[in-house]
């Protein structure tokens, strides 16, 4: 494939739960339990892990914002993989859960904040597959919240 052919194709979804609509933008998809109302991450579930409901299964497109949950800042990692950074994991609004980088912040416990609010944002991956693809992935930054006096 010419290098003008994979530059003319959109990006793959790093993950099956990331939806790259060709009429609106990326969002990380899920389902909720029509029976207990608990929210999933991924729409490929057909019983529920919580109430156990069969058939309940509704689609739902995850909320782009949410909380820091944990985080653990890692120093050491895979060959090509930039040291340190943050794997997070974020209670998202509305239900869901999701683990992810936490970018935008510097990897200091010091300033990082368990509960802090965070949104996802959307790039593409640093690097393209052996097939020269793109992929787009998902990353979690912390949101500018508005201070009331």
């Amino acid at each position: 494939m010419t290098e003008a052919a994979v530059a003319a194709k959109k990006p793959l979804p790093i993950v099956p739960f990331l939806r790259i609509p060709d009429d609106g933008p990326p969002y990380l998809a899920g389902c909720k339990c029509g029976a207990c109302g608990q929210v999933f991450l991924g729409d490929e579930r057909a019983v529920c892990s919580a109430c156990c409901a069969r058939g309940r299964m509704q689609p739902l497109r995850l909320a782009d914002r949410g909380e820091l949950y944990v985080f653990s800042i890692i120093h050491r990692s895979f060959p090509g993989v930039e040291t340190p950074f943050i794997s997070a994991v974020v209670d998202l609004e509305g239900g869901g859960t999701v683990k992810g980088t936490l970018k935008n912040i510097p990897p200091d416990p010091d300033r990082i904040e368990l509960g802090m609010p965070v949104e996802v944002i959307y790039e593409i991956a640093p690097r393209r597959d052996k097939e020269g693809n793109e992929y787009l992935t998902y990353y979690f930054q912390p949101r500018a919240t508005k201070e009331i006096r």
